[in-house]
């Protein structure tokens, strides 16, 4: 399903989007105002790699704003601030105009302190603190998952609460009806009754999704549950097949880790893919690479319980590997 919504306007409309599509941006606030100013205290607006959301006022204040908060982004701005110090109130008036920019870090919050005259070209002549608030920068998880019964339908719903990409796969149209909004409908970003960030896919080639997503890089999590033995196995040989590519040519993949494999299986099935994948030539070693049967052993057989167990499984491998 292709997403057509249009770009967001207002800075609370962009941080909603952004929060619940895990795109990595920036919350820049006015906190503090002394004199005149192009906007009032409590003005905000969004920043991200490629676009902004709101505005701030304009100008060289606005450009700075727009330079910092991608420098936040991109882990630069410890090597553009030599001192961290806080702005003390007396400094906050028309007589600093002719001071240096200082900026401080707290935690994941940073403020900056922004003297409104010839340093940014602005005759507004009063000055304010502008704070940073980074969020998503640890890029969040991507799952690409095949197959739309009944856990898996369980696992959308938990999904849907968290930071994520996911793209899910099945060949038969009639899976996903149940979150049709209207049959009739041709916009496409209202076609299923389901959050922005999990994208839908009836396509009869699911084999064809598994290669772009793991080229895209990154942490990578694929779940292999459809209602076909076959397919799942055709499924798992296109990913393996993938990573042996993929390692083999380290300078043009370099940012590609190792996936999480995932296939939904019985300890019979589990056996039997492996002896199989054995006997097709791969290695003992990336076949080690299939988790079989996936999620944590907290128990349950119910579809819930077992969509639990899985995200809770990714989830662990996610945060482990972020650390």
């Amino acid at each position: 399903m292709s997403e057509s919504l249009a770009p967001p306007v207002i800075w609370y409309e962009g941080l909603a989007r952004y929060q619940q599509q895990g795109t990595a941006h920036v919350l820049a606030t006015v906190v503090a105002v002394n004199g005149s100013a192009p906007r009032a205290l409590q003005a905000k607006m969004i920043v991200t790699q490629d676009g902004i959301v709101d505005t701030l006022g304009g100008g060289g204040l606005e450009h700075d704003v727009i330079t910092t908060a991608r420098q936040l982004l991109n882990g630069e701005i410890a090597a553009i601030i030599s001192k961290e110090v806080k702005p003390k109130v007396s400094e906050v008036d028309d007589t600093s105009a002719s001071a240096p920019s200082k900026a401080i870090r707290r935690d994941a919050v940073y403020t900056k302190h922004y003297p409104l005259g010839a340093k940014l070209a602005q005759c507004c002549g009063g000055s304010v603190t502008v704070m940073f608030e980074c969020f998503n920068v640890t890029p969040p998880m991507s799952v690409l998952v095949f197959g739309a019964g009944h856990v898996a339908s369980a696992l959308m719903t938990i999904l849907a609460e968290l930071p994520c990409q996911v793209d899910w796969v099945d060949s038969r149209p009639e899976m996903f009806k149940r979150y049709l909004v209207d049959e009739s409908t041709t916009n496409q970003s209202k076609l299923y009754n389901l959050p922005a960030h999990i994208r839908p896919h009836i396509d009869d080639e699911p084999v064809d999704f598994v290669r772009p997503f793991i080229e895209q890089g990154g942490q990578r999590f694929i779940l292999i549950m459809t209602h076909d033995h076959s397919v799942d196995f055709e499924l798992v040989r296109a990913t393996l097949d993938t990573i042996s590519d993929t390692s083999s040519f380290d300078n043009k993949y370099s940012n590609i880790s190792l996936p999480y494999i995932g296939c939904i299986a019985s300890s019979t099935k589990a056996k039997r893919f492996r002896d199989r994948l054995i006997q097709r030539g791969y290695s003992e070693q990336l076949v080690n690479q299939l988790i079989m049967p996936i999620g944590l052993p907290i128990g349950g057989k119910e579809p819930m319980a077992v969509a639990v167990s899985i995200v809770a499984q990714l989830l662990q491998q996610y945060h482990q590997a972020e650390r």
